[in-house]
């Protein structure tokens, strides 16, 4: 994957690329918005620990589908409040800690989700090579 980033514009204030070209030959993953609520219902307090399991739970679909984080090439956060953008940014940035290109990325604030327990919600999309070439 290679990281887009143009000399003619602003480069970015985080953890992120401006674009990411998927090289031929990969099939791509896309996860739902994962709320940060654990396999037995219970959901934590706070930014970062919702965005923790939330990259968990991430994690997890993208195993089951044979990737990682590494192979993510955008992710979309959304948070409820400008209070939250902290915690999140926290748990994204030790999520792709050691990754060296990393993904594009979008963060929203909205007004809520379905409960209002929930502070954070993640999405990601992800590429994976199907023949000899490895991202």
């Amino acid at each position: 994957m290679t990281a887009l980033t143009p000399s003619t514009i602003a480069p970015p204030f985080a953890r992120y690329s401006h674009g990411v070209l998927i090289p031929r030959g990969h099939q791509i993953i896309v996860t739902s918005g994962q709320l940060g609520m654990a396999k037995d219902g219970t959901i934590p307090k706070g930014a970062q620990a919702q965005a923790d399991l939330c990259f968990s739970n991430i994690d997890a679909i993208l195993a089951a589908g044979g990737a990682s984080a590494k192979n993510t090439v955008k992710l979309t956060a959304y948070v409820t409040d400008r209070a939250h953008m902290q915690g999140y940014m926290v748990a994204r940035d030790a999520w792709l800690a050691g990754i060296d290109t990393p993904p594009a990325s979008t963060l929203v604030i909205v007004s809520g989700f379905t409960r209002p327990e929930f502070v954070v919600e993640i999405e990601v999309m992800a590429a994976i090579a199907t023949g000899p070439q490895a991202l």
